[in-house]
């Protein structure tokens, strides 16, 4: 949570907010995200505006996962911008249940009383940001489909034809002499 009183609700006062906070938990993807309890960094500008708290800045955060071809480990970065509107939270003046209902369909975020969550802004965000099928490295050969070895490990790797099954009782036949099977 993010303390906004000191901007009061005067349009045009700002401030800057350097923080350091704990990663939720299932901040990422299936296999690629930031580790429950890491640091992620926040370099914030709060703005006042009519409406609310304009939020901007970056936020910073260790990731770590595994390639989606051959399953090595990934340790990396990721450093994403955030940009959100905060509306004022006027539930004592007559903001209902049904206007709450209202925000969560149209992902309107409010403030509550003088705090602003940032947690969902930074899931949204860290999701977002995150490759759909992270790799090791840009060119990864993957895993061999047969017998499941690293393909970047041994580029040469290959197997012998599979037999068609269809003719496979030819494969023991004797040719006559004279004759070569070669061609």
């Amino acid at each position: 949570m993010l303390d906004t009183r000191e901007l009061g609700r005067r349009p045009g006062s700002q401030r800057t907010v350097t923080l350091t906070a704990e990663a939720p938990a299932e901040l990422g993807i299936e296999i690629l995200g930031v580790p429950e309890g890491s640091e992620v960094s926040f370099d914030l500008r709060l703005e006042a505006v009519m409406e609310g708290v304009l939020v901007s800045g970056t936020a910073s955060a260790e990731l770590e996962g595994e390639c989606a071809r051959c399953l090595e480990p990934i340790e990396d970065e990721v450093t994403i911008d955030i940009q959100e509107l905060f509306l004022y939270d006027d539930s004592q003046d007559g903001h209902s249940s049904s206007d709450e209902e209202a925000d969560e369909e149209t992902d309107v975020r409010r403030t509550e009383g003088d705090l602003i969550d940032l947690e969902p802004l930074l899931r949204d965000a860290v999701v977002l940001a995150l490759p759909f099928q992270p790799l090791c490295q840009d060119d990864c050969p993957g895993l061999c489909a047969e017998c499941g070895a690293r393909l970047a490990d041994d580029p040469d790797h290959r197997h012998e034809e599979p037999v068609d099954i269809r003719w496979a009782a030819l494969q023991d036949a004797v040719l006559p002499d004279g004759e070569s099977d070669e061609k």
